[in-house]
């Protein structure tokens, strides 16, 4: 596995030859004491047993109990952060909680928690994050955007690579308690040019959804009429903040209870030779993790 840079929020996964594995995560919110860190370990644990890549797109921390934030309550934070060095400790037990799973991390993006964070308290803490985890792991953990792409390559035969074009954005608005962020997905079909998988975060969803397009294809002899298979999907959240429904600014506002964990992305790749043509089909699926 490489992560190759190619602008601030263009990165490439290039990966061997075969079918593959990767773990989408976003709204972990790891720092709030409402974020199951029990299912937490339990998925990374999963991906590192089985040696699959994640990437994590934002939110990854909650920050919300700083000086000057208004959304601030004691009842919100770690006793671990509880000090006069909260943004700090923050980053240090989270360097130490994630370390065993830092080879696997390929990129994480920015969610909104963390740029409220950049503009109310003049430090990027994702950045610190990512910087003091690969300099205790050797690794090569990339920082995303709030949006941007994410190119899985593989081989499918020797000296022929094929790529899946991800676009990644952490989210906007509230999520509808009727479509549950099923408008969010038509808007990335709209907003959005040729791309082979969507996901988006932020409205503390996790589903999926696929839809075909009728496009053509150059081929050797000129075009050809194809179907474009396009998979879109919302990743859940960490932080099951509905408890019994019996209080909090969650039950307030009226939402509901919200399906926690994130997804895992399968990326499948088969070679079709017919009449001595060769043809390469591609296809992108995804679930929940596995009990």
């Amino acid at each position: 596995m490489k992560v190759v840079a190619h602008q601030s929020n263009v990165h490439e996964l290039l990966l061997p030859m075969g079918n593959h594995r990767i773990a989408m995560f976003s709204d972990i919110h790891w720092d709030n004491p409402k974020c199951d860190w029990k299912l937490l370990k339990k998925d990374l644990d999963y991906c590192k047993e089985n040696n699959i890549p994640m990437m994590f797109n934002g939110d990854t921390f909650c920050l919300m109990q700083g000086k000057w934030d208004p959304r601030d309550t004691k009842s919100d934070i770690r006793p671990e952060h509880n000090n006069i060095h909260y943004l700090d400790s923050i980053v240090k037990t989270a360097v130490e909680f994630f370390s065993p799973y830092a080879h696997l991390i390929t990129v994480i993006g920015y969610g909104n928690h963390e740029t409220s964070v950049l503009k109310r308290h003049e430090t990027d803490i994702l950045r610190r994050f990512v910087d003091l985890l690969n300099v205790q792991n050797r690794t090569n953990v990339q920082v995303g955007g709030y949006g941007g792409w994410l190119v899985i390559k593989t081989e499918v035969r020797k000296n022929c690579l094929i790529s899946f074009k991800g676009k990644y954005f952490h989210g906007s608005g509230g999520g509808g308690i009727v479509t549950r962020g099923e408008i969010n997905l038509t808007r990335a079909l709209e907003a959005y040019e040729d791309f082979d998988f969507f996901m988006m975060g932020h409205i503390h969803e996790n589903k999926c959804t696929n839809v075909t397009r009728d496009t053509l294809a150059t081929h050797t002899t000129g075009y050809k009429m194809v179907h474009k298979n396009i998979h879109l999907a919302i990743t859940g959240t960490y932080k099951e903040e509905y408890g019994d429904g019996s209080k909090g600014w969650h039950i307030e506002r009226g939402a509901p209870p919200k399906p926690v964990g994130g997804r895992i992305f399968e990326f499948y790749t088969k070679r079709e030779i017919t009449k001595g043509k060769e043809r390469v089909h591609k296809s992108v699926d995804s679930y929940k993790f596995p009990l």
